[in-house]
């Protein structure tokens, strides 16, 4: 009986479920989708805002004012093109999509995962307001009722950091905090972030959510908050958490074309997330290579609708 090949469709598809399911940020952040093909990186694209209207006091005599719901654009440019590929055997090639997918598939998706998440905690350069500070509580102070910066410790920055998107008057909604591992470690000590309870719409998110609303956020947690740059070594890190609001950043894929001549290849679309899966022989190396790519462009709509929080130092 001849033996049954993995199509690209199917890599494509467990691919992107998986893609999707991992994500942290990207699942956190405006999102913008169209399907429009026969992009490349560093193309312009334009994506929209949601609309802003104003409250006018109403008056019977004068009638209502009919306001443009027009939404804004702006520019963004694909600036990054996310690519995993790997060789595998025919043997890999002939298993069923489950084994496949646990040997190969979701550690390739993991890896891209990872990608943007870190692609999309690169916008926090961009941002100029800052709360807390790194220096921890060494001589145990009391700090309650301060109202200068709380320490890394204490999770009532968020209080401040909330401070600073009402005086931008950011809309109290869909405001979310992400922070690292070691802030995250201490401020869930906390009996507040303890008796919470969990929420997320995806198993990404699902894993990253410390609890219920948390001083007017949404607390997450990755792995991928840290200082940006590669610190040098023995020095001591500086965890940048970043409270947000949805619209602060954005985050648009763009379906990349199908290869001519490739012996197999499929594209996959699904809630704005967007992959393409390249099936080939290497006939020098005698051996199937799947590649699993996508094209995507990360940009700061508003970062006066973000603060930095300074976090603990990490080794």
């Amino acid at each position: 009986m001849a033996n049954t090949f993995l199509t690209a469709q199917q890599i494509a598809q467990q691919a992107l479920a998986n893609l999707y399911e991992s994500t942290v940020m990207a699942s956190l952040v405006h999102r913008d989708y169209e399907p429009e093909f026969g992009r490349k990186t560093g193309d312009a694209i334009t994506i929209r805002k949601p609309a802003v209207f104003t409250a006018n006091e109403y008056s019977r005599a004068a009638g209502i004012t009919v306001q443009d719901a027009t939404e804004t654009s702006i520019n963004m440019t694909l600036n990054h093109f996310a690519d995993v590929s790997f060789a595998v055997t025919t043997e890999d090639m002939t298993l069923k999509i489950q084994d496949f997918d646990a040997q190969l598939l979701t550690p390739a998706m993991e890896a891209i995962a990872q990608k943007i998440d870190i692609d999309l905690l690169a916008l926090r350069n961009d941002i100029t307001a800052e709360v807390g500070h790194a220096t921890p509580n060494a001589a145990g102070e009391d700090y309650t009722g301060y109202a200068g910066d709380y320490p890394y410790s204490d999770s009532r920055v968020l209080i401040q950091a909330g401070t600073v998107l009402d005086l931008a008057k950011v809309p109290t909604t869909e405001r979310r905090i992400v922070m690292g591992p070691t802030t995250k470690g201490r401020w869930t000590a906390e009996k507040v972030w303890r008796s919470a309870e969990k929420r997320g719409s995806t198993e990404g998110l699902l894993e990253a959510s410390l609890g219920g609303r948390v001083s007017g956020f949404d607390p997450y947690w990755t792995q991928h908050v840290g200082q940006p740059g590669a610190p040098a070594s023995g020095q001591p890190t500086t965890e940048e958490n970043v409270a947000f609001h949805r619209t602060a950043f954005a985050l648009a894929f763009r379906p990349l074309e199908l290869p001519q001549g490739a012996l197999d290849a499929a594209i996959m679309n699904y809630k704005g997330f967007a992959l393409r899966v390249i099936r080939d022989y290497d006939m020098d190396k005698k051996q199937m290579v799947v590649s699993v790519d996508c094209l995507y462009g990360t940009k700061t709509l508003d970062p006066n609708r973000a603060v930095l929080i300074k976090g603990a130092d990490t080794p």
